[in-house]
């Protein structure tokens, strides 16, 4: 069965902005929207399962068996700022993040400077992620947020080694994994990082509107709660009881109304990228990714941005061309519709694993052409 009905006119590399839906999630959100023109909400009950099998589907991806420290965000940023504004900080409590990292993972803990909490943006040394974060590590370093990927270069974390780090140290690990969860696999058993986020319109292929936020058990109790409804308490139907605690669950952090078609096209989604399997989705990719990078250095005169190394890099292939502005032959390229973006300093490609290899070749043709016409 084709998974996607993509335009053949169009090379589409851009998966770590917003991918495209596949067919399966269009008919999802069609009979949804169906459901509703019919018979109105006749099927809550029914579709608040698929909310539920959203929460199953994200423990999968992240190799764990049960659900209870799932929770459904509008966004990362939203995820983020969840956890920043639920976590007691101290004076002088410090954080670290990536220097150059996504402004969702930046913003909301630069945020916390009004309760003394210092961030300090760290600069990746020798292609380490890891290594460089744990060098920069004090006596109050509080928590590290990093990225599984990082967005502009699509270098790659070593999240086993980083945690073990702050295991050792008693330092909170957050994971934005937007650029990875539904890609490469997240083994959250050996990881054991305390937050997880991440959107499902990037490597996840499904609408905006949507994100995981992971909690780990032991710590849901300690984060304050900043909202408050109906779907966040422990007796969620009961709307007649007069008292209430919130849920014991993750749940706890989702304050009201669910996005039942949002729940519904990520479940699609979702589901997918689970007939897929990760392991395949990833050896796919990996080949894509380095067909283009030996494509871009034999065809053209090209530095790769990205590392080069399987195991240090993701689906992301940033590169320049000396003597070329990034920014208008990005505009050059979506007007010729090869749809990329302008990231780090050049141009990111950013293929899926279904993507055809003649889109591969389109991609490379007419960047060609582009750069044969460059004055």
């Amino acid at each position: 069965m084709q998974d996607f009905n993509l335009n053949e006119d169009i090379a589409y590399l851009n998966h770590a902005a917003v991918s495209p839906w596949p067919i399966r999630t269009c008919e999802a959100v069609k009979q949804f929207a169906d459901e509703n023109a019919c018979n109105g909400a006749t099927d809550y009950l029914r579709w608040m399962e698929v909310e539920n099998t959203v929460r199953v589907q994200f423990a999968q991806l992240l190799g764990l068996s049960q659900t209870d420290e799932i929770a459904l965000a509008k966004s990362t940023s939203e995820a983020l700022s969840t956890i920043a504004y639920g976590i007691n900080w101290q004076t002088n409590d410090e954080i670290l993040i990536c220097a150059g990292e996504f402004p969702s993972n930046r913003i909301v803990w630069e945020s916390l400077a009004t309760k003394s909490v210092k961030t300090k943006r760290v600069t990746i040394n020798e292609h380490n992620v890891a290594q460089s974060l744990i060098d920069a590590a004090g006596p109050n370093t509080r928590l590290i947020s990093v990225s599984s990927v990082q967005y502009a270069s699509g270098l790659r974390c070593d999240l086993t080694a980083l945690s073990t780090f702050c295991q050792k140290q008693n330092i909170l690990l957050c994971v934005d994994a937007i650029q990875s969860l539904g890609a490469f696999e997240f083994n959250q058993p050996e990881i054991q990082a305390d937050f997880i986020v991440a959107d499902g319109h990037k490597w996840l292929m499904a609408p905006e509107g949507l994100a995981l936020l992971y909690v780990k058990r032991k710590i849901i109790s300690e984060l304050t709660l900043h909202q408050f409804g109906w779907h966040m308490v422990e007796a969620k139907g009961d709307y007649g009881k007069s008292s209430w605690s919130p849920a014991s669950d993750a749940t706890r952090f989702e304050c009201g109304s669910p996005n039942m078609l949002g729940a519904h096209a990520l479940s699609a989604s979702l589901s997918l990228i689970l007939e897929r399997g990760v392991t395949k989705i990833s050896e796919e990719i990996n080949s894509r990714v380095s067909y283009l990078i030996n494509a871009l250095e034999t065809h053209l005169d090209c530095t790769i941005l990205s590392p080069k190394a399987p195991e240090k890099r993701a689906g992301i292939v940033t590169f320049s061309i000396e003597g070329v502005d990034s920014e208008p032959l990005y505009k050059a390229l979506m007007q010729a519709k090869v749809i990329c973006a302008n990231r780090g300093g050049g141009i990111r490609f950013s293929p899926h694993y279904y993507t055809p290899y003649t889109s591969l070749d389109l991609a490379i043709a007419r960047l060609k052409a582009i750069i044969n016409n460059h004055p």
